[in-house]
């Protein structure tokens, strides 16, 4: 069973948590945009986490495979952690390759169903 959540507030600035989905090809640019953007951010005291796709596979979705099935699931686990995080008042950046539109899709709805910013580039 899904809840709504009010979106939290940020800590140290008052500023809300988001989730910017960084998605394309491999070796594009997705995590060292990310790593930049993060960097940045956190000069400016907001709160904000990467959660870099090769990195939360070798955690979160160990086991899984490249088939479309598996790419899904793992899809959908890294957005339940950043939509958790964003809506506790993190900027979760999340570089990943994520190749099927219907799954990015359903992570911006999970977002939208609980109000927590949700931006894909």
């Amino acid at each position: 069973m899904t809840t709504a959540h009010t979106p939290a507030t940020g800590a140290a600035t008052g500023a809300g948590g988001a989730t910017v989905w960084l998605t394309g090809l491999p070796s594009a640019g997705k995590s060292t945009l990310a790593r930049a953007l993060a960097r940045r951010l956190h000069a400016g005291t907001r709160r904000v986490e990467v959660l870099d796709g090769d990195e939360i596979r070798a955690f979160l979705s160990a086991g899984l495979g490249f088939d479309r099935t598996d790419r899904h699931t793992n899809v959908q686990r890294i957005g339940f952690v950043a939509e958790l995080l964003a809506r506790n008042g993190v900027t979760a950046l999340v570089p990943v390759i994520a190749p099927y539109a219907d799954s990015r899709d359903a992570v911006r709805a999970r977002h939208e169903a609980n109000g927590t910013p949700y931006v894909e580039v």
